[in-house]
């Protein structure tokens, strides 16, 4: 008996099912979705709980974009939002976004950069929630979930590291207090350190909890400028008076050495561990030897 041959895919789909054009279509949809989520939180600034209502339906939107394309065009389950692990992922991101920032503060409290003079009412918190949410939940998608999850596969874990970690360091210089030295930090710290949390769950969560603690803590507990964004006070009256090298300057403390050091050693200890659970993926000129 013979076998029956498989089903040849339609052109239109290969065409589709392309690198290149995954990466145009969904990363573009993603992309313009986190510009409109923008928008409204520039809109809402002044209405926490409307601001919170309109990032969580573009994430929401966002999400639901992000898995319609991966089960209609890519054709697969889509493993890196799988329930299964997601709390305990999501809370040790969560956690370790809240410590890292954390010690950056009490480094620089030792060296008397950062002084606390008091404290806000905790409403002053809320403002801040709708913002992490953004970033960590549509920034994650476009990022980590689109433009690292595809360039890996097309070339690789290390080519994608590094194209995904410059172009998520670029995308900061529209930031209105920007300077290039903070994008080209945020690049190495906040690049590698959200790149190995992808490839050592094979998810996002983890990448999405770091990153969301990491922007809430500084902005709405420690006060702290986000990716040279414009700042608003948070639950912590502070005075940080220093040399940019610690402080970061306009564009906050991913700018600073402290943060940098800190951040790419966790990146590092993670990207570790994904090599020792052979989560690397060879560039396509290796993977016949």
């Amino acid at each position: 008996m013979t076998q029956a041959a498989e089903p040849k895919t339609p052109v239109l789909l290969r065409v589709l099912q392309f690198p290149l054009t995954r990466l145009v279509l969904l990363g573009g949809v993603l992309f313009v979705l986190m510009g409109v989520k923008n928008g409204f939180s520039a809109k809402y600034a002044a209405q926490p709980l409307l601001n919170l209502a309109a990032v969580g339906a573009m994430s929401a939107l966002s999400l639901a974009v992000y898995m319609a394309f991966v089960r209609l065009i890519e054709q697969r389950a889509v493993t890196e939002l799988s329930l299964p692990g997601m709390g305990r992922e999501l809370g040790v991101g969560l956690l370790g976004g809240v410590s890292l920032y954390t010690l950056c503060v009490l480094v620089l409290m030792m060296l008397g950069v950062y002084r606390v003079d008091g404290f806000n009412p905790v409403s002053f918190m809320l403002p801040v929630v709708a913002m992490a949410l953004g970033s960590g939940v549509i920034e994650e998608l476009v990022f980590r979930g689109a433009l690292f999850r595809i360039v890996e596969e097309w070339l690789g874990s290390w080519v994608s590291v590094v194209v995904s970690s410059l172009m998520f360091g670029l995308v900061h210089l529209a930031n209105p207090a920007s300077t290039l030295t903070g994008a080209l930090f945020i690049s190495v710290e906040a690049g590698l350190l959200l790149a190995a949390a992808y490839m050592v769950t094979r998810r996002l969560w983890l990448a999405m909890g770091f990153h969301m603690a990491w922007n809430f803590t500084q902005s709405g507990v420690f006060s702290g400028v986000v990716s040279g964004s414009d700042s608003a006070p948070g639950l912590i009256k502070a005075t940080i008076q220093g040399p940019d090298l610690l402080t970061g300057g306009s564009f906050g403390l991913e700018a600073s050495v402290i943060a940098c050091v800190l951040c790419t050693t966790t990146g590092v200890l993670l990207l570790r561990m994904a090599i020792k659970r052979g989560h690397v993926v060879r560039p396509p000129w290796s993977r016949n030897n």
